[in-house]
């Protein structure tokens, strides 16, 4: 659902989301409760890409919803074990 930014006459902005087919014109302030009337907001433009908002994303939900862990990370392991099978390196000095 969209947000909606509305004013009340004695300056109060507030949000509330609505559905996009019965969107209200005027509704009343949490706080005074006098009569508000829906504003057109600031548009809400970003120049991060999509990898920047899923990295937002999941910073804002690790907050509260942190991922379960059940085992500690491994270390990652080096292809070939270390050993080569070229021959000229037989020859290189030993450690």
């Amino acid at each position: 659902m969209p947000l909606y930014e509305f004013r009340c006459t004695d300056g109060d902005v507030f949000e509330q989301t609505h559905p996009m087919d019965s969107r209200p014109d005027e509704v009343s302030c949490p706080v005074c409760g006098n009569p508000s009337r829906r504003r057109m907001p600031a548009p809400r433009l970003s120049i991060a890409g999509s990898a920047a908002f899923g990295l937002i994303d999941s910073t804002r939900r690790s907050a509260h919803e942190p991922e379960v862990v059940s085992a500690l990370p491994s270390a990652p392991r080096r292809a070939g074990g270390g050993y080569t099978s070229n021959p000229l390196h037989q020859k290189l000095p030993r450690s």
